[in-house]
């Protein structure tokens, strides 16, 4: 049996030929622990993935063409064509440079880079950008279109939680500059 050259005493602190044996121990059982603690927060990039999915758009590619209701809990970039009906309360809509549409639209946010015919319901708002062309009524709270986009139809601005009860009053027709130079 092995013992050490100089044996503790009561009054002196363990010799250095027994305080790595102890020292090697000790950081080995501390690193086996760690794995385990970095192991529980796992959660945290599923709980990340989670807050990413709310972000996330789904795509109608350019070769798509869909007839019929497109709903759903997700924003949604159309650059093919869509006919019928899209109800997407709470997310975005954009329809793409090369996108079609042929439907009435409900969401928290349009945004038409592409070629629209139908009334959009914006519970945000509606952006018609300048290659962008929209034929239909709108009604949202706030509505921006660019030099050069092509609208035609009506606008009714909406404060946050009116309802579509009849005031009495006829929504403004507004035309963009390109439908007056296209009259001419």
């Amino acid at each position: 049996m092995w013992k050490p050259a100089n044996p503790p005493t009561p009054n002196q602190p363990n010799t250095p030929a027994t305080t790595p044996t102890q020292a090697a121990t000790a950081p080995a059982a501390k690193t086996e622990n760690r794995p385990a603690q970095t192991a529980e927060p796992t959660p945290a990039p599923a709980n990340r993935n989670a807050v990413l999915n709310t972000q996330e758009q789904a795509t109608i590619g350019k070769s798509l063409v869909i007839k019929g209701e497109v709903t759903g809990s997700e924003s949604l970039y159309i650059d093919g064509k869509v006919e019928g009906s899209i109800n997407l309360p709470g997310n975005r809509v954009t329809v793409g440079r090369n996108g079609q549409v042929n439907a009435n639209i409900n969401a928290r946010e349009v945004v038409v880079l592409g070629k629209v015919r139908g009334n959009l319901n914006a519970s945000d708002r509606v952006d018609i950008r300048n290659e962008g062309s929209l034929t239909g009524d709108v009604v949202a709270q706030r509505i921006s279109i660019e030099d050069g986009a092509f609208f035609k139809g009506g606008i009714d601005i909406r404060k946050p939680g009116q309802t579509n009860a009849k005031d009495g009053k006829e929504p403004v027709s507004i035309e963009s500059n390109a439908m007056a130079a296209a009259r001419a």
